[in-house]
């Protein structure tokens, strides 16, 4: 496993196990499947209900609590300072761990400024590692980076062939902010898997395309959350380390970039709305 060190010195694993979507019924089972092959970061979130199922997987992998770095994150509904304490200490108690590995605020609406204060404060009374932010545009990431004390370590947003961020990632590169791509399989639209230059680019190196796609991510330095419930999916999507794509591989890649997304903007107002309506309690 290679690792990507932080901004502030954390080292964390370059590649992790997605949760989202994988129902509380399945997780345990899941989460202990991508320990067993290898996966040391797991990604989760308050809005993913399935934070005790993790935990309780954690648990009995028998695994180390300092090998396996845990992600989290506060929902819109618990932005501000006060909230985003209380939310913070729900998950660890969900996750039944004693610190989080990387804290996150999940999207940029609400008070996140006030959020940003709690996380700041955790992170110094060591309850966190790391702290960032989830799908924050150029100007609300400068914003907030321009207005805390303690800089965003990550900014956790949806990147893939499709959707390639350029400007994004010239912009968190100057700030030293890593990124961390949620969807990198473009949540298997586009009928990426079936794409004739992936599919080429995969025969000519004897891997899958979704080996190929996430190599790619990881030859750019950008950690990654491929999620799939299958454990042969799994230890595919791990076994990536043993080939590297050349300059006529990325250059075919390169041209895929639609330069937009296909699954959500963030930018748009009806986006902003649909999410500050979601609640994740009472």
């Amino acid at each position: 496993m290679e690792y990507i060190k932080l901004n502030n010195g954390v080292d964390i694993p370059i590649l992790g196990y997605g949760t989202f979507q994988i129902p509380s019924s399945i997780a345990e089972e899941c989460v202990l499947n991508a320990l067993s092959v290898g996966y040391r970061m797991i990604d989760t979130a308050a809005a993913y209900f399935n934070e005790k199922e993790i935990g309780r997987a954690i648990k009995k992998s028998k695994i180390s609590r300092e090998e396996i770095f845990v992600v989290t994150k506060v929902w819109i509904q618990d932005a501000g300072y006060e909230n985003t304490m209380k939310a913070f200490y729900t998950s660890l108690k969900n996750l039944d761990l004693d610190y989080i590995d990387l804290y996150l605020i999940h999207q940029p609406y609400g008070d996140y400024y006030g959020s940003w204060k709690a996380m700041e404060e955790l992170y110094r009374k060591g309850k966190i590692r790391a702290i960032g932010v989830c799908n924050f545009s150029m100007e609300r990431f400068v914003d907030l980076y321009m207005n805390c004390t303690i800089k965003p370590m990550v900014n956790q947003i949806e990147f893939h062939p499709f959707f390639q961020q350029n400007q994004v990632q010239n912009l968190l590169k100057d700030y030293n902010c890593q990124i961390q791509a949620w969807g990198p399989l473009n949540e298997g639209q586009r009928n990426i898997f079936k794409h004739e230059i992936l599919e080429e680019i995969a025969k000519k190196h004897d891997k899958t395309v979704a080996q190929i796609v996430l190599r790619w991510h990881i030859q750019k330095h950008i950690m990654t959350i491929p999620k799939t419930i299958h454990k042969d999916r799994m230890i595919e999507n791990m076994n990536i380390w043993d080939f590297q794509l050349d300059s006529e591989d990325f250059k075919k890649i390169d041209q895929l970039n639609l330069g937009y997304s296909e699954i959500i903007d963030h930018q748009c107002y009806a986006t902003a709305k649909n999410l500050n309506k979601y609640k994740i309690h009472e």
